[in-house]
């Protein structure tokens, strides 16, 4: 008999079976080493493939740079998260363009995506000189609205849509619910107080005396914007004055000309009649030849605004910023086509979804004539999203 707590062993014949219990474990240990050794296969091939593609080895060599650099970060001492330097910014958002943006999201282990809208937002800053600057509004706090279901609408309408104001989301839920509210309701709601700043005039603009009706008056205008490689592009916006909606954009690279302001003007109005007046300002690029007798061929009479008076063009001056801070400021683009077909994806949700103030609470669309859509009711809705989920509001479900 064995003494109590050493190991016995006991030595099977040669024609002696294994026990159940050691044959089953064998058999487990050569599927993790087959699927071990097939994992390792899979990796192989898929390494291979991208290294044989085009741009392969700078794309894998990339994807190991970003993921070696954040490692080397996170393993810093630290008492709380890790401290990004200038260095760390900078190399990886140059790693960063080397890579598939489809790879990204998986990619990043310790950041998120707005870390690479702050980098953007500062190049493009640094390279323009700080010429486009953006404050946050800070608000009080205040008390809570009166009702459940109307206090779940309104936070969650800020949460889908941080961008939105008081007054925006008030003329928002009356467009959706049917319900009129105060902006200072949502206000309380939202347990913080919203005070935009009006930098326009008292009174309405000379240019309403001539935009009385629909497609009456249009303006025009020109401005500029980086994508995520830096380059240039120039976009020009073509609004009607009376329903305040979007006819159309147009988009050219860098170093434009007549011919090229002709051609994006003629692709912001195709499949529109023409109006009777054109407002622009006294951009020298409006003073070409070719534009003017583009606008003579098609029996367009052009207005000039005052001149170094940004106030005596105020609806296309105010839609620019409108389009800068609610969209163009909070996505990427690669080239034309992508910032063209995002650009059109704006103007559906400014034209139909979006509420003006300047509208009563109305669209562009509800300008022109289009049905209001019908009332959804406070405990039961649905959200409906805009340009690819940037913009929320909601619907009757």
């Amino acid at each position: 008999m064995p003494v109590r707590g050493e190991f016995v062993n006991r030595k099977s014949g040669p024609n002696k079976p294994l026990p159940c219990s050691l044959a089953r474990n064998h058999r487990r240990d050569n599927v993790r080493r087959m699927r071990d050794l097939l994992l390792l296969a899979t990796h192989l091939l898929v390494t291979l493939a991208k290294f044989l593609g085009p741009g392969g080895i700078r794309s894998v060599a990339a994807e190991s740079l970003l993921l070696k650099h954040q490692l080397l970060i996170s393993n810093r001492s630290r008492h709380r998260a890790p401290n990004l330097s200038t260095l760390d910014r900078f190399l990886l958002g140059l790693i960063t363009l080397f890579v598939n943006p489809r790879r990204i999201p998986k990619l990043s282990a310790i950041f998120k995506p707005a870390t690479l809208f702050k980098f953007h937002k500062a190049l493009v800053d640094r390279k323009y000189r700080l010429l486009f600057s953006f404050s946050s509004l800070r608000r009080k706090p205040g008390p809570k609205g009166p009702s459940t279901e109307l206090i779940a609408a309104i936070v969650e309408s800020k949460r889908r849509n941080p961008k939105f104001g008081c007054v925006r989301i008030a003329q928002q839920i009356a467009h959706a619910f049917g319900i009129e509210i105060d902006k200072d309701v949502v206000r309380r709601v939202l347990a913080k107080h919203y005070g935009p700043s009006d930098s326009g005039t008292s009174g309405p603009s000379w240019l309403t005396f001539i935009g009385q009706v629909k497609d009456s008056l249009w303006s025009v205008d020109l401005f500029r914007c980086e994508s995520i490689l830096l380059r240039s592009h120039w976009i020009m916006i073509v609004m009607d004055v009376f329903t305040r909606r979007i006819i159309g954009f147009g988009v050219e690279p860098a170093y434009i000309d007549g011919v090229s302001v002709c051609r994006m003007f003629n692709h912001a109005i195709a499949g529109q009649p023409p109006p009777k007046h054109l407002s622009t300002d006294h951009d020298p690029l409006f003073r070409f030849h070719r534009w003017l007798a583009n606008l003579r061929v098609l029996q367009i009479e052009e207005v000039k605004s005052v001149p170094y008076a940004p106030v005596s063009h105020p609806f296309v001056e105010r839609l620019i910023g409108t389009v800068r801070r609610e969209y163009l400021d909070r996505v990427f683009f690669w080239n034309v086509a992508d910032l063209m077909w995002k650009l059109d994806a704006f103007r559906d949700y400014y034209n139909a979804s979006r509420v003006h103030r300047s509208l009563y609470g109305a669209t562009p669309a509800q300008r022109t004539g289009a049905k209001p859509p019908a009332p959804a009711a406070l405990d039961q809705y649905a959200w409906q999203q805009h340009c690819r989920g940037l913009f929320q509001t909601p619907i009757a479900a």
